[in-house]
């Protein structure tokens, strides 16, 4: 697994001129997707991302696998990692970029929408008509992120909107209009604080939040409101959450890492590797050599 991929390192990657100390300063492009034929590791990105996906390929998106064979719209956040592994050559479509400046500018409510907040989908598979829409919306971006002007990124951010608005249309009803109440907050802000724990992307980046006492701290409420909250909202228990996580991360780090057993094991928390091993068998049937064995 590779470190968190930050907006210059994203245009270091693609060879993209002219762009440089966009970390702090607001900002947001759109590319057409041609050039996505490449796989993409799984990595955590330091950016906000849309995408328009035309093309055939998978998506490992948090504890999720989409297999792509007709359009597909894709909201990532910098919360969760994602990986794109194409299975055809050819690859259409556009994506947008935009990082934290450019949201905090003057945009705080559109990364409070559903689509990007963890626990929810990411992932939407718009009909024709949705793709041509959408399509449409994307070549408008392209062809008006050539022009040279200072307003330039207002019209870009009002296209991004309306994108992202054709996503709320796609999710289901049940969605709409659901009250937000404090069993509500404090559930989603366990799963961002969970979330934001993920990709263990270094030996020395260990898992430092895995018991519901630990996260109950952390957000300044009794650990058993906070299981009360989390069962309520999610169906699961707090401790279901954060194993199913740490599962997660520990197959992706056996899988895209050449870390040893141990090493996993204990930047995933764990005080032995033995426990470590007991976990992944009772969470998967399988024990943690199997997975890589699964990868050749």
């Amino acid at each position: 697994m590779q470190t968190n991929e930050s907006l210059q390192g994203f245009y270091e990657r693609i060879d993209y001129k002219g762009k440089n100390n966009v970390a702090t300063q607001p900002h947001i492009n759109v590319f057409g997707r041609a050039s996505c034929g490449a796989q993409i590791p799984y990595s955590r990105r330091d950016y906000y991302k849309v995408t328009l996906i035309k093309g055939k390929g998978k998506i490992e998106y948090a504890d999720r696998v989409f297999d792509i064979d007709k359009p597909a719209l894709l909201f990532s956040n910098p919360l969760i990692p994602y990986a794109w592994i194409p299975s055809a050559e050819k690859q259409e479509g556009w994506f947008c970029i935009f990082n934290e400046a450019f949201v905090k500018q003057r945009d705080q409510l559109l990364i409070d929408l559903p689509m990007f907040q963890p626990g929810n989908d990411h992932v939407f598979f718009p009909d024709k008509n949705q793709t041509k829409k959408i399509s449409g919306l994307f070549e408008s971006m392209m062809q008006e992120n050539q022009e040279c002007y200072d307003n330039k990124p207002d019209v870009l951010r009002s296209y991004l909107h309306l994108i992202v608005h054709e996503g709320l249309k796609m999710r289901p009803g049940n969605h709409h209009g659901k009250p937000v109440n404090a069993s509500v907050r404090i559930a989603n802000l366990f799963m961002e604080l969970l979330e934001r724990q993920f990709p263990i992307d270094s030996m020395q980046n260990e898992l430092q939040l895995t018991t519901a006492k630990d996260f109950a701290s952390n957000l300044s409420v009794h650990v058993n409101h906070l299981n009360r909250s989390v069962k309520d909202v999610t169906g699961k228990t707090t401790t279901e959450h954060i194993a199913s996580r740490i599962t997660q991360e520990a197959v992706a780090l056996l899988q895209h890492t050449d870390w040893t057993v141990a090493e996993i094991a204990y930047g995933l928390g764990f005080e032995t590797p033995s426990y470590f091993t007991n976990f992944l068998k009772k969470g998967t049937g399988k024990p943690p050599l199997m997975f890589r064995r699964e990868l050749v």
